[in-house]
């Protein structure tokens, strides 16, 4: 099966800067750069096939893939992304996040109810599944140094598994609640961002926010960035706020409300923002290699 691939072009930073203009909002971060212009060229899917509704997106190491999972837990193995086999687990609560391992070669996948499920090379090393949560799981991160990983709930709890725990936020009053969480470069130490883009950072530095700005739509994700050690926050429209990260590009003035998260290359020079009906807009040389066909959203 093939799809057209969505390509913004040219004209995306002269829309989104009168937009922002208009609006009286300044970009916080880095200055607008124009994503490169790839063309409305039918790309091959090939495998890349996923039902359900998706909700995480994580690359291979050379970047030549990614997988896509959906709520179901079923994955799309995208480009040269291997495809490991479906979930035959029963799940107790939907899948909310996927993350690859250091090395690309496996990834995790993780239920809102703190459900961890392995394939590849990702080794098991405990899930929250059993346990009783304040509140759901809704991401996840794996610590590059120990190859252990993070879980993160709405409230901002955190629960460790073969990595360090440097905190959380299980015992403050949030704005807003938590939407998801980054690791930083080498593992030592780990951002969480809510929903009104609050940031909250664990032995990780502090680089910005946009917890006191007003925002058009909620942020529902963010990714580090790995040449600079900054980070990334994408909205639901798609609208991406860079700290100490280069701005490559967003959907912000296509009136999107579903993008569903975003990832970045292991070298920090691309990111991809994966919407829930499975469209996937690529900046900077983070390029298209098949998007994911899903249900269509009405």
């Amino acid at each position: 099966m093939k799809v057209v691939k969505q390509s913004l072009g040219r004209w995306l930073p002269l829309l989104a800067s009168a937009a922002l203009a208009l609006c009286g909002i300044a970009l916080i971060g880095s200055a607008v750069k124009a994503p490169p212009a790839s063309g409305a060229q039918p790309i091959d899917t090939g495998n890349c096939v996923t039902p359900g509704l998706t909700r995480g997106i994580a690359p291979t190491h050379d970047d030549g893939g990614y997988w896509v999972v959906g709520d179901t837990g079923m994955v799309a193995a995208c480009g040269d992304a291997p495809a490991y086999g479906p979930l035959t687990a029963r799940l107790n609560a939907p899948i909310v996040g996927i993350a690859a391992t250091p090395d690309g070669s496996g990834y995790y996948l993780v239920a809102s109810d703190g459900g961890i499920f392995t394939f590849g090379d990702a080794r098991y090393q405990g899930s929250m599944g059993g346990a009783r949560l304040n509140k759901p799981i809704v991401g996840m991160a794996v610590d590059p140094s120990t190859g252990g990983y993070w879980l993160v709930a709405s409230d901002g709890g955190v629960f460790a598994f073969d990595a360090p725990f440097y905190g959380s936020t299980g015992s403050l009053r949030l704005n807003q609640p938590i939407v998801g969480m980054a690791e930083s470069n080498d593992g030592s130490g780990y951002w969480m961002v809510a929903a009104d883009g609050g940031i909250f950072a664990f032995n990780a530095p502090f680089l910005g926010s946009m917890g006191d700005t007003p925002l058009a739509k909620p942020i529902v994700g963010m990714a580090p960035d790995a040449a600079s050690g900054g980070y990334w926050l994408v909205g639901a429209d798609g609208g991406v706020f860079s700290y100490d990260a280069p701005y490559l590009g967003s959907t912000s003035v296509l009136g999107l409300d579903q993008i569903v998260g975003m990832e970045t290359n292991t070298t920090g020079t691309g990111y991809r923002l994966l919407q829930i009906d499975g469209s996937i807009y690529d900046y900077g040389s983070s390029m298209g290699v098949g998007e994911p066909v899903g249900p269509e959203i009405g």
